[in-house]
């Protein structure tokens, strides 16, 4: 639950003081009114006097170049786009970058999953000129919006956050709620903010457990992150999608980073599932890119590279070959989906998805 005043001003300040957003720009993002971005974009946008270009259709049709035919059409100078967008264009031989002007663009941004360096690396360069800022943003609906992001006079490091949104008391902590930099711990908010969530309709009692329950007075938000001493912070995914394989805890970023650097593999996901004497093991889920065909040599290769970069204890298990993997209308990977699909467990709707028939695929693959 929201109060009225709360999520608007929140977006809007979020808007203006990351994305730079002011009176007379467009904003467009690869987004639904579903999900929180659609009502940030246009609460955000309209405080601040700027227009929305609304889109009714894929990004990628009817050709793969379609966001940058209407960035170009509707001189658009802010866009949201997601890593898993960016890495379904990437590898196509039709990506046609080049061809069109980008020139109004100020600023790129990005939600919902945290980077792999490749790809942003890609956006960087072919999109963004070295020149256009990509905004790194990651909050959430229960916050209105963000709890890090970049800003446009702030230094970037590829899939950073120079620091926490304004008005957001944000650490890091480790098992104790002590602050800790250098290491992976648990996101957490110290203080309350504007456009913080009020409770959960008609469940209070799970809004507590939820984001207040394990430390006092302290927000707890779900998410992995490191604090570097550099300033810049990271986010390695949601706490609950850690993976841990005989005491060593693995985030699945770390994994579909490098699975995603070989030249054959266009999106990946990596999960664990239950192994009575290790704890997790891991299952990997690839998409190749289109040039690539599906052998036991592309996963022996697979299998070597993960071994090089973290041992021989956190081989996977199995790499499965996929058509998609489960997402949410905006991109986002739905990892929780994907790990109970494959356990064969029906524990949530899929209607939220772009893509429900990928689940039985994945049902199959183990039942195979």
């Amino acid at each position: 639950m929201h109060t009225h005043c709360g999520f608007p001003v929140k977006a809007a300040q979020d808007m203006s003081f990351g994305f730079d957003v002011s009176s007379g720009d467009v904003v467009h993002w690869i987004t639904d009114i579903g999900w929180m971005m659609g009502p940030w974009m246009i609460l955000g946008s309209t405080i601040l006097g700027a227009s929305i270009l609304m889109y009714d259709g894929a990004p990628d049709y009817p050709d793969i170049n379609q966001i940058w035919k209407l960035t170009q059409k509707h001189n658009i100078n802010v866009l949201g786009l997601s890593p898993t967008f960016i890495r379904s264009i990437m590898s196509s031989n039709e990506t046609s970058v080049e061809t069109h002007d980008l020139s109004s663009l100020h600023s790129i941004g990005s939600t919902g999953e945290p980077w792999n360096p490749a790809p942003w690396q890609w956006l960087f360069e072919t999109v963004c000129k070295k020149s256009i800022p990509i905004i790194n943003y990651s909050g959430g609906t229960e916050i209105s919006g963000g709890i890090l992001m970049g800003n446009p006079l702030l230094p970037i490091k590829p899939g950073s956050f120079p620091g926490p949104c304004p008005g957001i008391a944000a650490d890091v902590v480790n098992e104790n709620g002590e602050s800790i930099e250098n290491q992976v711990g648990e996101l957490i908010i110290r203080a309350p903010w504007i456009g913080m969530s009020r409770g959960f309709f008609a469940n209070n009692a799970r809004y507590i457990d939820t984001y207040w329950s394990r430390w006092k007075n302290i927000w707890a938000h779900g998410d992995w992150a490191e604090k570097k001493s550099d300033g810049h912070w990271y986010i390695l995914g949601r706490s609950d999608d850690t993976i841990n394989i005989s005491g060593k805890r693995l985030g699945p970023a770390e994994v579909e980073s490098i699975l995603v650097s070989s030249n054959q593999v266009q999106e990946a996901a990596a999960i664990g599932i239950p192994n009575y004497t290790k704890g997790n093991e891991l299952i990997c889920f690839c998409v190749l890119s289109q040039q690539s065909q599906i052998t036991h040599k592309i996963k022996d290769e697979l299998q070597s590279i993960i071994i090089k970069e973290l041992g021989k204890p956190l081989k996977p298990h199995e790499i499965f070959f996929v058509p998609d993997l489960p997402k949410t209308r905006n991109g986002k990977i739905m990892r929780r989906v994907l790990r109970d699909a494959y356990l064969q467990k029906s524990t949530m709707s899929y209607e939220s998805l772009v893509n429900p028939h990928i689940i039985e695929i994945i049902k199959n693959l183990r039942k195979n």
